[in-house]
Formats: C-alpha cells, structure tokens, sequence
C-alpha cells in the first residue's frame, strides 16, 4: 500500500518539473537569435538606384582613367617629338635656334621690365673682400703697363681729337714674361656641349704663346676656345687711342657691389674707377642714323677675349671702368689697367685688361655666347 502512494507521489510531481523544464528552455530560446548569421553574411538593405548610381561612378572612373592614360600618352609623345626637333634644328652659336630664341625672348622681357635701369644692392665697406681671379682669357701674358692705349672707335668728331689716329689697330702692344706671386686663378666655365667641354683650355693655350717684343708680323687674335671676333676691327679703322691719364680725368667714384659669378658663387667687392656713363658724356658716340648707337663692344688688346653690350647698360649709374679693387690698384690677374664692372650682370660679361670700345649698331660678338651662353646675361 505505502509502495503505491508513493509511486502516486512522484506522478503528481512529475507534470511540475516539465513545466518548470519547459519555461527555462523558452527563455534561453528568447535569448538567442532564431537565425544567427555571421558578420560576412549580413546583407545590407539596399537604398532604391543606388546600384544604378554605383554604376554611373565606376563607368565614369573608368572613362577618366582611359582619358589620362591617352594623354600622358599624347604628352609623352609630344614631349619626345619637341626633343627631338630641338636636338635636330640649326645651330646659333652652338645652342639649338629653338633655344637660342627661348633666351632672347627672356632678355626682350627682362629689358621690357627693368629697362636697365634696376639698381643693384650695395653694401658696407666691412663685408667687401678681395675678388678672386676666376678666368684668365686675354691676360695670359703681362702687358707692358706704360704701353697700354685704349682704342676708342665711333666716337663723334674724332678726327677733331688730339688723340685721334688714322689706325687704332697698328698700335703695337708689348708683353713680358714675368714672374708673379699672384694667384692666377682658373678657367671651370665649360661651354654647354660635351664635344667643347672636352677642349676648354687645353695646355697650349693655358701656357700662352711666348710673344717677343720685336716681331715682324701682327700678334695673332682670337687664340682662346671661342676663337676669333666677329666684331674685331679691320686694319685701318681710324679712332682714339686714350692714355690711362685721359680716363682718370674723369670724376672717380666707388662702390661696393656683390660680383656673381655664373658658377654659383659671389663676393662683396670694393670697386673704384669712373663711370661709364661719364666716360660716354666725355667721349660721345657718333649718331647713327640720327640716333645714338644701340650697342657697346670690347675686346682685350689681343683680341682673346671680348663682350658686347646694350648701351642702356652702358649708361647705367653703377656700370664703372675700374681701375682700383679693394683700395689698391688693379693687378694684372684682375685686368689692369682698366677693367668693366657691371652689377647688373654676371661675371663673364664684366671684361679684364679692356683695350676696345667701340660703339656700333651692329649686335657685337660675345666669348661666351659663341660657346652656348646667354647674350644679355642679366640678373
């Protein structure tokens, strides 16, 4: 009996312990996701056309991409094709005409804007120190100081001047081999040309040619890399030839200006001399055409080196004829007696040991523009 009751017990009790098991089983289920779906396998729900819009952006990608790769291609094209027609076009005076224009086009916009008349920096006397010697074209020899004349062609009335000379060219300058303690300096410049670079002053010409002062013939001319002037003057052209007394009559003036060179370096520089928009006041050109000449040309005594100018440079207030550097007299390396100073310009057109000034209409021959460089030269 007791056995049946308790079998009758555990039956009532069964039908609540699977009520209780079946509430815990429905609040996990509530707990977990019905479905759980991983991160890469969430589908975002779309936005109406923007499929659509998606692909407008992709073709429209892929349109400009084709488009800039057809112009790289283009500019590739026409840069080579440009290249190739420079390299193949004539020379003027060892750069190609297309280049040689893209230079006198920057000068005309240069003298457009400055008009030559922009005034270099100047400085304190304490910063100024002794130039060094760099370039030696035309002064490889020591000239006889007491020799030395400065021709003077196409002055006004000359023939009226006690200086005046039926032919400036058969005066005979003299030079001497003499020893020196004197930094001679050197010659980097190299013509933009890799057939010239490889010649620039080859031994021969450092050394110079040992010139007797008794000699039968004309000194040779135009014995440096850039050869013989065009603009040198015919026997016979009448002219001035000027002591060094006759250019210091005129009034004397300093300055101290920064010389750059076209090498990369530059020095604060005592100068002292005339103007040489005094010495054109006292020695004025011959009109030409009614008109004052458009250029100046000078050239060393032996014709090695020369340089041609705007006269509008000429008359620039601090272009001066120096014949002191740092309050000493010029020494031969430096171009005694006489030689240019030209802030406004760099080194190479700013000649040493000037034994011509001619005044022309004619665009003068220039050293470093018949091997590749720029004619004007500003700064």
């Amino acid at each position: 009996m007791a056995d049946h009751q308790d079998v009758e017990r555990q039956d009532q009790k069964q039908p609540a312990q699977s009520e209780s098991s079946q509430a815990d089983a429905q609040s996990r289920a509530h707990q977990r996701p019905v479905n759980p779906v991983s991160p890469d396998q969430r589908v975002t729900k779309s936005v109406p056309g923007q499929e659509a819009a998606d692909a407008a952006v992709l073709a429209d990608s892929r349109r400009h991409t084709r488009r800039s790769f057809a112009l790289a291609a283009l500019g590739a094209v026409g840069a080579y094709g440009f290249w190739r027609w420079t390299e193949d076009s004539p020379n003027d005076n060892m750069q190609p005409v297309p280049i040689r224009r893209a230079l006198e086009t920057n000068a005309a916009i240069s003298r457009s804007v400055f008009q030559e008349h922009a005034l270099a920096p100047t400085y304190p006397l304490s910063k100024a120190e002794t130039l060094r010697v760099n370039g030696i074209y035309g002064l490889k020899q020591a000239l006889v100081p007491e020799i030395w004349r400065l021709q003077l062609v196409g002055l006004r009335d000359e023939a009226q001047h006690p200086r005046f000379t039926k032919d400036v060219t058969a005066w005979d300058y003299k030079y001497i081999d003499a020893s020196t303690h004197e930094d001679q300096g050197h010659d980097t410049k190299v013509a933009p040309s890799l057939d010239t670079a490889e010649k620039m002053a080859p031994k021969p010409m450092v050394a110079g040619e040992k010139v007797r002062q008794q000699r039968a013939a004309p000194m040779p001319r135009g014995q440096e890399e850039a050869g013989k002037s065009d603009s040198t003057l015919k026997p016979g052209t009448p002219g001035l030839l000027l002591t060094l007394d006759d250019v210091l009559k005129l009034p004397r003036h300093e300055l101290v200006t920064q010389f750059k060179c076209i090498e990369g370096w530059s020095q604060i520089v005592h100068w002292a001399g005339v103007r040489m928009a005094d010495f054109l006041d006292a020695y004025p050109p011959a009109p030409i055409e009614g008109q004052e000449p458009k250029y100046v040309y000078m050239e060393t005594p032996d014709g090695d080196y020369f340089t041609g100018y705007d006269m509008q440079v000429c008359r620039h207030p601090q272009t001066l004829l120096v014949t002191e550097m740092m309050g000493q007299p010029l020494t031969q390396f430096h171009g005694a007696p006489l030689r240019l100073h030209m802030p406004t310009k760099y080194g190479y057109k700013q000649i040493k040991r000037i034994g011509l000034i001619s005044y022309t209409n004619n665009k003068p021959d220039d050293y470093w523009t018949k091997l590749g460089y720029d004619w004007y030269a500003g700064l």
